[in-house]
């Protein structure tokens, strides 16, 4: 069985996701989800970065660029979350992030290697760096609603994780 395979593999963890919502609007919090959307450790980095490798790969690696598809949209449904809670919270969700100074998101965040190998690799860091960043909030943020949606999504994070050490693996036949 090909892990990747578009058939076989859940993108998600079969879990629903709280609702969005919060006890009152917080301008930290809000910097914290503007953080999740537009900094270089962002839903729309992870975007922009699946995205493209969907694209270089999809001539010699079908399914792997079907498997990055869908875990861009997934993404993508992460990145509408942290917007949401963002505006919530008091914050205008533009693709920026920072407190007082605001740094536009930018393609420079994100890595363009061109072997497969450090295609993958890039992701895995990505998203572990990802489960760092939200499990880090999850525990300092006090909005109970809040935490419950950054574990909820780090259940995915985690998923991807186990996906693209797969994909890695097979492709590579080495442990990650």
């Amino acid at each position: 069985m090909s892990y990747y395979s578009p058939n076989e593999c859940n993108y998600i963890v079969g879990k629903p996701y709280p609702t969005v919502q919060v006890e009152g609007q917080n301008p930290i919090y809000a910097c914290e989800m503007l953080s999740n959307i537009g900094d270089v450790v962002s839903e729309i980095s992870d975007v922009a970065r699946y995205f493209y490798i969907s694209v270089v790969t999809r001539q010699e690696f079908s399914s792997i660029s079907t498997c990055f598809h869908h875990i861009s949209i997934v993404e993508m449904h992460h990145l509408n979350i942290f917007a949401e809670l963002a505006f919530l919270l008091g914050a205008d969700p533009r693709l920026w992030s920072g407190r007082t100074c605001k740094r536009w998101w930018s393609p420079s965040y994100i890595g363009y290697p061109k072997e497969l190998c450090a295609l993958i690799e890039e992701s895995i860091e990505a998203e572990k760096a990802a489960i760092c960043k939200y499990s880090r909030q999850a525990h300092t943020i006090r909005d109970p609603n809040i935490a419950a949606i950054l574990n909820r999504i780090i259940l995915d994070e985690e998923r991807h994780i186990q996906i693209f050490t797969e994909m890695y693996q097979q492709l590579f036949n080495r442990s990650y």
